[in-house]
């Protein structure tokens, strides 16, 4: 018998080392053909290292999918959704256009988007910040000769650093906090269990894996620091890491950064000036105020010519002038900063009646260019006598004929072919009319999406709601609320139903807002952190780990921070967080000591990313347009991960300490 048994148990000593070793090569293979193909999707990546996970045995099935139905998972959802409606209904726009205002000094600009952008991102997915403020920033540097380079890196790493701010800042947040409640309900059932006298097959499947890979006996005693976060929890080391780096950013950003005036040039060089004619009309906000106050005298690309008031003609504008209801303001200018102008609530194009100005038609809107061919038979007619919406279903924004300088009555250009107008179209224009012989061009124009500005306040208002229901959290529980008061997914989920039920956002916009990619790869990587705990993996990684700090609880939380942000900069943040989760818990069960401190460590590791184009999404956003290559990044980077690093090395333990 003694023969057999010990037999039996080097085959099953041989297959859990067969598994750990394939969950390494497996990983290692993903690793290895992200960096070597970039353009490699990683949401088909984790999704088919979890299937192999499966075929070979790693991970129950069950275990497998949980991660798609996390609750990190569906409060990401809901979070792309709260953003989208407040980029459609003009919130963001209207964060956008104060926030710059009048400083003319990169300092200046960098220390206004450090104090806007770290506050925004705290509370918005960082991603959607970062996506719409990236157009008025390289306007901003375009208008005072400044190249993006100076600003767009500093963009995307303030969002990076108001991530870690509040839970609810960053998806890694999200998915670790998930995991933590996981396990938290495992270890109350483990304990349940074992005053009943459970039978361990029983219980659930986490919750076998926990008693198998981990002693009750610590969990026990565990139990009070394994529960999830609330959502100002890591704001006690995070808020800290924001100011440091933000202060860093703001005095020494300039050393730092590259100058690529050459994608300055490259931007002048790209520029198209258009003529368009805005009407003020009742309500604008800018009624009552000079050009100076209304922001329209130094607006990047474009320049007021005239204003034309009851056939008075105001020319040339000086700052000091005052804009009144039913002006008619011309402006010359680029298509980027005529998007902003119409984002301006009351602010519409007066070059064709039939323009769209209720708020819920003009949001089933864009903008396209189109350049008119000789066959048109447009051609020799005036834009007013023209009938867009006739013809076409459009309206004239406004027009560009190169090297000519047109008359300022918008309506009364005669349309030659050549010239290049800027629509106003139904969503199936460029589909409709790409292949038609009366132009020789149509093209989207990007960004250009009408907005809900009818439902401005309303959105603000939701999303000010939802941030007092997850401050409030904490005091409903001691209020005795209901359970599903306490859920930060469930506040989400029920303030993007509102956006959408409400309208601030159609439901054919969710849709596009929901990252179908990042959701995947999100769920895949919570199921490939499970399997490598369940193969023992993880288990293996934590012992070796431990052996190596010789038992020093505080180096091992060093080393497990400095990989986790190393595997971060050449993976991505939330794959590894859901992997080092399990190496975390069990490198706390080695050191016998509280897990909290390493938990922590790694969710705030996974998400500081300063030194890789791939480890976090908006600095791969930022990348083109700001033309930097792989070195700027490690130069402007790496002092700002150092400084940060030993901020929440110092501030880890001292918060969360080791023995709790």
């Amino acid at each position: 018998m003694s023969e057999s048994f010990r037999s039996q148990s080097y085959f099953m000593n041989l297959f859990e080392n067969f598994q750990i070793f394939f969950a390494v090569a497996v990983i290692v293979a993903v690793f290895a053909t992200m960096q070597l193909r970039r353009n490699a999707p990683t949401e088909v990546l984790f999704c088919l290292a979890l299937v192999a996970f499966v075929l070979f045995g790693l991970i129950e099935p069950k275990l497998a999918w949980d991660g798609f139905a996390d609750e990190g998972v569906i409060a990401i959802a809901g979070l792309l959704v709260v953003s989208a409606a407040l980029r459609s209904s003009g919130v963001l726009d209207a964060l956008g256009r104060s926030l710059l205002g009048k400083v003319t000094s990169e300092r200046g600009a960098v220390g206004r988007l450090a104090m806007v952008v770290v506050a925004s991102s705290a509370f918005l997915l960082n991603t959607a910040i970062v996506a719409m403020l990236m157009p008025m920033v390289i306007g901003w540097c375009r208008q005072r000769n400044v190249a993006p380079s100076r600003l767009l890196l500093p963009l995307s790493y303030l969002a990076i650093l108001g991530g870690v701010c509040t839970l609810v800042g960053t998806s890694t947040n999200f998915v670790v906090n998930g995991m933590l409640q996981k396990v938290s309900q495992d270890v109350g059932q483990l304990i349940e269990a074992e005053q009943v006298n459970l039978p361990p097959e029983d219980m659930q499947v986490h919750a076998q894996e926990l008693r198998t890979r981990y002693r009750l006996s610590w969990l026990k005693a565990q139990q009070s620091q394994l529960q999830p976060m609330g959502l100002t929890d890591i704001s006690w080391v995070g808020v800290p890491c924001a100011i440091v780096g933000a202060l860093l950013l703001v005095f020494l950003g300039s050393r730092l950064l590259p100058n690529r005036t050459e994608l300055l040039d490259s931007l002048e060089d790209k520029r198209r000036e258009y003529l368009v004619e805005m009407l003020v009309t009742q309500g604008c906000g800018l009624i009552g105020k000079t050009v100076e106050e209304g922001g329209l005298r130094h607006l990047p690309g474009l320049f007021l010519i005239e204003i034309d008031r009851n056939g008075d003609i105001i020319g040339p504008v000086s700052p000091n002038d005052r804009i009144f209801e039913n002006d008619r303001l011309v402006f010359t200018g680029v298509v980027a900063t005529i998007i902003d102008l119409e984002k301006i609530p009351g602010l519409v194009p007066a070059a064709d009646i039939n323009y769209e100005i209720a708020p819920a038609k003009a949001a089933a809107r864009s903008l396209v260019e189109v350049v008119l061919s000789p066959s048109s038979p447009l051609v020799g007619s005036t834009i007013r006598q023209a009938n867009f919406r006739q013809h076409y279903g459009a309206a004239v924004v406004a027009v560009h004929r190169n090297g000519e300088r047109l008359p300022t009555k918008i309506g009364d250009i005669e349309l030659t072919a050549g010239d290049t107008l800027l629509l106003q179209t139904q969503q199936g224009f460029v589909r409709s009319f790409r292949n038609r012989p009366d132009f020789y061009l149509v093209s989207s124009v990007e960004g250009s999406d009408g907005r809900r500005h009818d439902k401005l306040l309303l959105a603000a208002a939701l999303t000010i709601g939802l941030i007092a229901w997850l401050f409030l959290m904490p005091q409903f529980k001691l209020w005795g609320a209901p359970k599903a008061l306490l859920s930060p997914p469930l506040a989400i989920v029920a303030t993007a139903l509102a956006m959408i039920v409400s309208r601030c956002l159609s439901v054919a916009e969710a849709r596009r807002a929901i990252d179908l990619p990042m959701l995947l790869t999100i769920g895949a990587a919570i199921g490939v952190g499970e399997a490598i705990n369940s193969c023992g993996a993880a288990e293996s990684a934590a012992r070796l780990m431990a052996n190596a700090v010789a038992g020093q609880p505080y180096v091992g939380l060093m080393a497990i921070f400095i990989a986790t942000v190393l595997l971060t900069e050449m993976i991505t943040n939330v794959a590894v967080a859901a992997m080092m989760f399990y190496v975390a818990l069990g490198l706390a069960c080695q050191l016998d000591c509280s897990p909290r401190p390493f938990i922590m460590a790694i969710t705030l590791a996974a998400s500081l990313s300063f030194i890789s184009p791939i480890g976090y999404q908006t600095n791969l956003m930022v990348m083109g347009p700001g033309g930097y290559r792989p070195p700027d990044y490690i130069r402007a980077g790496l002092p700002l991960s150092i400084a940060v690093g030993v901020i929440a090395l110092i501030l880890i333990p001292w918060i969360w300490p080791f023995q709790a």
